[in-house]
């Protein structure tokens, strides 16, 4: 084989340097450097609480509400409803104390039979009176408990309404045993219960009752005159 002459040198390193620049051009290029990461954002320093002056207010509840006009007002309605009901039973409850006097006083010569008859009857008549009693009394409770909470609640809206008008931050009920409240000076300045009141009256438009004749006391009687335990919502105590 001939050795290739030197005039086709330049061409043969012509094609060589193209056959180089194809390759390096197909070359994949480096990835790029990769970006420093951001700095996380500093967390924010913990607010701490701060104290406020308190203004404490006292109320009592239950009393507040049966004290309003319309408080007075359903309690007495409910407790009209039950007269006939309490008439019965005092009826009832007369005639067995008259049962027991003819017992006490009957002579000797009443016949064994004739005794135990009419200690049927009063066992009989007691067992009804009894029975009657609690269950109007049951009846009557639920009925004075309903008319309770209807005013009640109404009356809480307008004791929010009063304290928050008023500046007071704390407000505790002290109507009962269950109130978390220990002890407390009844000041005139803290104890809003009269207050209430009257802001209820004003804003329901509600007159007085009436004043009712006094009454004989009542035996056998399904209702009491103290206030239902109340169901309504409590005000807030903070």
């Amino acid at each position: 084989m001939r050795p290739m002459s030197h005039k086709y040198a330049p061409l043969a390193v012509f094609i060589a340097g193209c056959f180089s620049a194809a390759a390096i051009a197909q070359a994949p290029s480096a990835p790029p450097a990769p970006a420093p990461a951001a700095a996380a954002p500093a967390t924010p320093a913990p607010v701490p609480p701060q104290a406020f002056p308190a203004k404490i207010a006292l109320i009592a509840f239950e009393s507040c509400v049966v004290s309003t006009n319309e408080g007075q007002r359903v309690l007495a309605e409910v407790q009209k409803k039950y007269e006939p009901k309490q008439a019965q039973l005092e009826a009832l409850n007369t005639e067995i104390d008259t049962i027991k006097k003819k017992l006490q006083a009957a002579p000797a010569t009443l016949s064994d039979a004739e005794r135990a008859s009419q200690m049927k009857t009063l066992d009989t008549k007691q067992k009804q009176l009894d029975r009657d009693t609690d269950d109007a009394r049951t009846a009557y409770q639920a009925d004075l408990q309903e008319a309770y909470g209807k005013v009640a609640q109404k009356v809480h809206a307008v004791l929010l309404n009063y304290v928050q008008q008023n500046g007071y931050t704390i407000l505790f009920d002290v109507s009962s045993q269950d109130s978390p409240v220990m002890w407390a000076a009844r000041e005139p300045s803290a104890d809003i219960t009269e207050a209430v009141v009257n802001a209820y009256n004003v804003s329901s438009g509600i007159a007085p009752p009436e004043p009712e004749a006094p009454t004989p006391a009542k035996s056998a009687a399904p209702h009491s005159t103290t206030a239902p335990h109340s169901t309504a919502p409590k005000p807030p105590s903070e």
